[in-house]
């Protein structure tokens, strides 16, 4: 079998055009026409010999092949992106802090930490797991450089809306539904102390629901929360990413349960103008994210 060098340019697009939902959006992000990247396009499905899109309707979707060929085509822009970082990188030295929301801590952190120290390894990472308030208060301090948090009212000046990601109803994996909205009994709720995003939201949607509820369980940490939730204290709501094995998502049709907004995911700058080593790290960041993202999570 002749084997196959793929283009990693061409790559870069396929990838962009999927993230983005519309390769006439990609084409714009990518300062190239349509037709350029229709070529791009059709260049790929020869390399590869199979086809890798299938229509739905008015649009394309990812066959089998194009699905195995997206996870490998990130692995290599990963890797082409990292190479270049340690290339060129490589004599960039101090330290950067780092803030990240709790939901982030083991499911980004450690590719992140990883990642960066392999490509700058004379920089220094000072990483902090925290609350949204927490972190927001300490970009705006000045006492860390980046924050991964949920979006607020008022975000601090220099913040980049990253995208939006569903909110949703957790309960645990093993027990039974602790409600039926059929019992007339108030929603058992398990939540963070506040304040809490996401538990406003919570209240708020129940609230406009007509549905009663009550706190069943209140945690300082994210932690807490899965344990309760799993031990089926109550429902708790959070977003997809980072949930343990031990909870699950809700439907919330079965359950009588209000439908969820989207929740804003911000990377906040402690200066408009950041060192290089802000720079470079945040763009880490940025491209770990799509590893991780739920399938219906909007970019900004």
């Amino acid at each position: 079998m002749r084997q196959l060098t793929f283009d990693l340019d061409v790559l870069r697009t396929f990838i962009t055009g999927v993230d983005m939902g519309n390769f006439a959006k990609a084409a714009d992000r990518l300062g190239r026409s349509t037709s350029a990247v229709s070529a791009q396009l059709k260049k790929l499905e020869q390399q590869t010999g199979i086809p890798i899109f299938q229509k739905a309707g008015r649009g394309l979707v990812l066959t089998d092949a194009g699905e195995t060929m997206l996870a490998y085509a990130r692995r290599l822009i990963d890797l082409n992106d990292e190479a270049a970082s340690a290339v060129h990188g490589i004599e960039l030295e101090g330290w950067v802090r780092l803030g990240l929301q709790e939901d982030f801590g083991e499911t980004l952190l450690p590719n992140i930490l990883g990642q960066f120290a392999r490509a700058h390894p004379k920089v220094r990472i000072e990483a902090r797991v925290a609350r949204n308030a927490e972190l927001v208060d300490r970009v705006t301090s000045g006492k860390l450089d980046l924050a991964l948090a949920w979006n607020t009212s008022a975000p601090p000046q220099n913040s980049q809306r990253v995208l939006d990601v569903p909110m949703c109803w957790v309960g645990s994996s093993s027990q039974n539904e602790v409600w039926e909205l059929s019992s007339g009994e108030p929603l058992p709720l398990a939540a963070l102390e506040a304040p809490c995003l996401l538990r406003t939201a919570a209240t708020a949607a129940l609230d406009k629901a007509g549905i009663p509820w009550r706190l069943a369980f209140i945690s300082p940490s994210l932690g807490g929360l899965w344990a309760a939730t799993a031990a089926g204290l109550g429902v708790t709501i959070r977003t997809p990413i980072g949930l343990p094995k031990s909870v699950r998502p809700i439907g919330r049709e079965i359950n009588g349960l209000p439908a969820l907004p989207m929740l804003g995911l911000d990377l906040h700058r402690a200066d408009a103008e950041p060192a290089p080593v802000t720079a470079k790290l945040a763009a880490i960041i940025l491209q770990a994210l799509q590893d991780i993202l739920p399938a219906d999570a909007k970019a900004a």
